[in-house]
This record gives C-alpha cells, sequence and structure tokens, in this order.
C-alpha cells in the first residue's frame, strides 16, 4: 500500500514538473514572439518616418510601445513617436508625448534626449516674443532642468545657448514695457522693469542700457545718490560703452547746473550781507 502511494506521488510530481517546463517553454515563445511583433511595428514606423509619413510613423510607434510595454522597444517607441511628431512642426504632440515620456521612463538612459527635445518644441513656437510668452517660459525652464540635471551631455551645449538667446528676449520684453512707461514719467513702473534686467538679466546685452535709465530716473527725481550708485556699477562694468558714456554727461549737467545754482545763490547771498552790512556805514 506504502509502495502503491509512493509510486503515485512520483507520478504526479513527474507530471507537474512536465507541464511546467511546457509552460516555461511556452511563455518564453510567445514572449519571443511578442518581441518579433514589436520589431517588425517598430520598423514599419521607421520605414513611414524615412518617407515623411509621420502621422502613420507616430501611429506605428505608439502600437510597438502599446505591444509590449516591458520590452527595451517600448521606451524607444516613445521617444520616437514624439520625434515624428517634431519632424512635422507637430509641436503639440510631440510636447504631449515627451511629457508622458518623462513622467513613465524617468530613468531611461535616454531621458536628456527627452528633456532637450521637449524644450526644442517649445521653443520652437516662439514667433512674437510679445504674444509667445508662455512658449518662451516653457523652453527656459525646460533647457535650465536639462542643463542642472544633465549638464556633460551633448544637448546641455546648445540648450545653454538656447537659454541665452530666451534670456535676451526677456530682457528685450522688460526694456521695451520700460521704455514705454519712462516715455510716460511713470517713474516707478519704469524703474521696476530696468531693475529686473539688472538683477534677472545681467548677461545679456541689455544690461548696459538699463543701468543707464536707472541713472536717468533717479536724476531726473533727484535721488541722486541713487543714481550715483547705479552710474558706479555701470562705470566698473561698461566703462567703455556708450551707455557710461551718456550716463557720465548725465553727471557733468548735473555738476553744471548745481554749480551754476550755487554761484547764484552765492551773488544772492553776498548782495544781502552788501545790503546789510550799508545800514551800518
Amino acid at each position: 500500500m506504502h509502495i502503491k502511494d509512493l509510486i503515485f506521488t512520483i507520478l504526479i510530481i513527474t507530471l507537474l514538473v512536465s507541464c511546467s517546463k511546457k509552460e516555461i517553454q511556452k511563455s518564453e515563445i510567445v514572449e519571443k514572439s511578442l518581441d518579433m511583433q514589436v520589431l517588425e511595428v517598430y520598423e514599419e514606423g521607421m520605414k513611414a518616418l524615412d518617407r515623411n509619413d509621420v502621422l502613420y510613423a507616430a501611429k506605428k510607434f505608439n502600437e510597438a510601445e502599446i505591444l509590449f510595454p516591458q520590452s527595451t522597444w517600448a521606451p524607444k517607441s516613445a521617444l520616437m513617436a514624439a520625434y515624428s511628431y517634431y519632424k512635422q512642426d507637430y509641436y503639440g504632440d510631440a510636447i504631449a508625448e515627451l511629457e508622458r515620456f518623462l513622467r513613465i521612463y524617468p530613468n531611461h538612459k535616454n531621458i536628456s534626449y527627452a528633456y532637450y527635445l521637449l524644450g526644442i518644441s517649445h521653443y520652437e513656437q516662439i514667433v512674437d516674443e510679445k504674444k509667445d510668452l508662455q512658449s518662451i517660459n516653457n523652453a527656459k525652464k525646460t533647457f535650465e532642468i536639462l542643463i542642472n540635471k544633465y549638464p556633460n551631455t551633448e544637448y546641455s551645449i546648445d540648450a545653454e545657448f538656447k537659454l541665452d538667446l530666451i534670456n535676451d528676449i526677456l530682457a528685450s520684453k522688460e526694456m521695451y514695457i520700460g521704455r514705454y512707461y519712462l516715455d510716460r514719467k511713470k517713474w516707478v513702473a519704469a524703474i521696476n522693469r530696468f531693475r529686473s534686467v539688472v538683477d534677472n538679466y545681467d548677461q545679456t546685452i541689455y544690461t548696459q542700457e538699463a543701468l543707464h535709465r536707472l541713472v536717468e530716473i533717479h536724476y531726473m527725481i533727484g535721488l541722486e545718490e541713487e543714481g550715483k550708485k547705479y552710474a558706479n556699477l555701470l562705470g566698473y562694468n561698461y566703462q567703455s560703452s556708450k551707455w557710461y558714456e551718456k550716463s557720465y554727461s548725465i553727471f557733468n549737467e548735473m555738476y553744471e547746473k548745481n554749480k551754476k545754482e550755487n554761484l547764484k545763490q552765492n551773488k544772492k547771498n553776498n548782495s544781502i550781507i552788501k545790503k546789510f552790512k550799508s545800514l551800518f556805514e
């Protein structure tokens, strides 16, 4: 009886092990089959991209990602879908794909490229700095993330260049508004705009003019010491610039004006003293 039980148990175990091996083999076959399907769909997307059929290419790349999300082809497909949209100037679709990629694959080896393409997609939408402020700010934010997180990548070099151009655009906008307020003698509003350029965009070409405008305004409203502070800053950093010369001429004008006023006052005081003295002669 015991021998029969033992034989039965061995048979059951053998059967289970056999079934398990078959399931493993079947699973491996299915996995290999899926991988091949993904590769085929991915290659179909690449061919569509080569013939500039970007919408169909993006569709095939998305399909490849969905087929086998756990495969190494999934993140590649997601990134290629974004690139397909970008290539044909469908920036909104490219941005949506890239933002999804950053959420789903935050540790992927090509994450720096994803940030770069996202920044470029925002940057390419800048047509008029007065109207496209959201695109400007989004591009700036994305490029700053790329430079800070991945400074040693090939993409960060171009991102720095693009960031300089963006800062020039933003500084130009601040200067335009500052000059508008200056022409209308809205001193405080103008000062705030020019200060913004000095404080936030000090590496741009507009810093020199902004400092000069601050000298100019503070002398106009009688805050000479504050004006001297900005003039010294301008002279220390940009002594050979035309804006320093303009500020220097303001100093001379104020000096000459004060000198003339002092001379008049002295003459007036002297005449009063003479009249006062004559009373006792």
